[in-house]
């Protein structure tokens, strides 16, 4: 009979969060190499070399591949002889691996997780608790899957409830372009088919698990139906054009993982979650014999990527910038921002507009007129570090407060990640601001570019408190202009154009 020691299991759940912070798959990176080289668009092109330098910055630095990093979810598979040698309920020991991992001093990780959530959303500050699902199994052994999933992919998560003779293919080609780009593509896809509702999610989810292999599939060929769909939906999914980012290009999807289980003969319960740039996941086992040992990646298995902006980037001085010069740049121009801004995302912008309406003036640090917002929530700095990884969060999500800020404040742009929806756009239009974006999933190299941080508001806001950033040369692309046109729309229009007429050709 096995027995599993309390501090084994607490201890290989912490080493594994770590671990994963900062080690990309590395089948993973293979993939998104290739695609870096294939690649015809030369937007999603110098986003995937942003993914793939900041991932091997990441392994040399040990430091978060994502600012997000994100809610844990574990899969055991506990084998029915396992014995435990433990005065913790198994969920316990993993919450206290969980707790572990996210405080540890040399790799401090963004605690996101909020208790309470359809009320006061608190802070849990260590990240706890997990998602766990549990199986007891035949066997002597704990196998165990943890994983660390970013709110940005997670909330692009669909579920539906299919007739029986009803496309499988077709309801993911026609929903994927509903989920925009704010799960930071490319990624993949876990789709979960069959079950009952609930189930089909989790299948979903643990599909995500899976190393990339659809490069080996396609040239044995399918074997049975769940991969002749796997093939189906990716080819016909980055026939959409999204790219990269949402920029437009030839790859959106790096592979399409399925699982399935038998349903109800009513039913067909489709579950779709998307894995982003920042797939982050790792497997071990517990045999008894101590905590588990995940061996490092070697630097070498990084593809050597270089990338600047370019001669034709224009260098920007946020502390003097005009709205006449912003009126002057283009979509999809690189910029390169240098000076002040200032940092705020959901959390403050609702507090903002709430003192908006209730007329008080915003806190003193807290001047918009004329400057630039960063929609982020960074990791806290270790050793010598100005700030922790700061990549971009969502811009979606801040639409609704778009107008009131524009309005009130004078905010004259604002940085994020993936598309604007309508109404943030029509607000961009209507005050002439600008929004700019920078790659999510380049968390850490974007972080080499803030040379100084300062919380300046709202502190009890943890993460998402207002914060003054001092940036030199941090690249973003000019998502949508003055005039309210929007790369997100235009870049994949142009690349699904594209592609169907190269198909077009093949096909004559």
């Amino acid at each position: 009979m096995t027995v599993i020691k309390q501090d084994d299991l607490i201890q290989s759940v912490a080493d594994a969060l770590q671990y994963i912070s900062y080690y990309h798959p590395l089948d993973f990176i293979q993939a998104v190499n290739e695609a870096y080289e294939r690649e015809e668009s030369q937007a999603a092109k110098d986003a995937m070399a942003q993914i793939l330098i900041n991932s091997r910055l990441c392994a040399e630095g040990q430091r978060p591949i994502c600012q997000d990093t994100g809610i844990v979810t574990v899969f055991m598979k506990i084998g029915m002889s396992v014995q435990w040698d433990a005065t913790m309920s198994v969920t316990d020991m993993v919450n206290e691996g969980v707790r572990r991992a996210y405080l540890h001093p040399d790799n401090v990780l963004r605690a996101s997780i909020l208790a309470d959530p359809a009320g006061a959303r608190k802070n849990t500050k260590d990240n706890t608790p997990a998602v766990i699902h549990m199986e007891v199994v035949a066997g002597d052994t704990v196998d165990i899957t943890v994983a660390a999933k970013g709110g940005g992919s997670e909330n692009k998560a669909k579920m539906v409830m299919l007739n029986p003779s009803d496309s499988i293919v077709d309801w993911v080609v026609k929903t994927v372009p509903t989920m925009g780009a704010g799960w930071c593509p490319p990624g993949m896809l876990g789709i979960g088919i069959g079950g009952t509702a609930e189930k089909a999610a989790v299948l979903a989810k643990e599909a995500l698990m899976d190393p990339i292999d659809i490069h080996e599939l396609r040239a044995r060929g399918p074997q049975n139906r769940v991969e002749e769909l796997r093939l189906e939906i990716m080819d016909k999914v980055n026939a959409l054009g999204i790219g990269a980012q949402g920029l437009g290009g030839l790859t959106t999807v790096l592979d399409i993982k399925i699982k399935d289980f038998p349903t109800h003969a009513a039913s067909l319960p489709v579950a779709m979650i998307p894995n982003c740039a920042a797939t982050r996941h790792a497997h071990f086992v517990l045999d008894g014999s101590g905590p588990a040992h995940l061996t490092p990646p070697k630097l070498e298995d990084w593809p050597q990527i270089t990338w600047d902006a370019g001669p034709t980037s224009r260098r920007v001085n946020l502390d003097t910038v005009t709205p006449e010069e912003v009126a002057t740049w283009k979509p999809g121009e690189t910029l390169l921002l240098n000076g002040t801004m200032l940092t705020g995302r959901d959390a403050a912008h609702k507090r903002m507009v709430e003192m908006f309406a209730r007329g008080e003036s915003l806190p003193e640090g807290v001047d918009l007129k004329g400057k630039f917002i960063y929609y982020v929530g960074p990791v806290d700095a270790v050793r010598d570090e100005v700030i922790g990884p700061a990549g971009p969060t969502t811009a979606t999500r801040m639409d609704k407060f778009t107008e009131t800020i524009l309005a009130k404040t004078g905010l004259l742009g604002m940085i994020g990640k993936a598309e604007r929806g309508q109404a943030g756009i029509d607000a961009i239009q209507k005050h002439k601001a600008v929004y700019l974006m920078a790659v999510g999933g380049a968390a850490y190299l974007v972080s080499k570019a803030i040379r100084d941080a300062k919380i300046v508001a709202f502190h009890d806001l943890g993460m998402e408190a207002i914060h003054e950033f001092v940036v030199e040369d941090m690249p973003v692309t000019v998502a949508v202009d003055v005039n309210g046109t929007s790369v997100h729309r235009t870049g994949p229009a142009e690349w699904q154009a594209k592609i169907a007429e190269a198909q077009a050709i093949t096909v004559k």
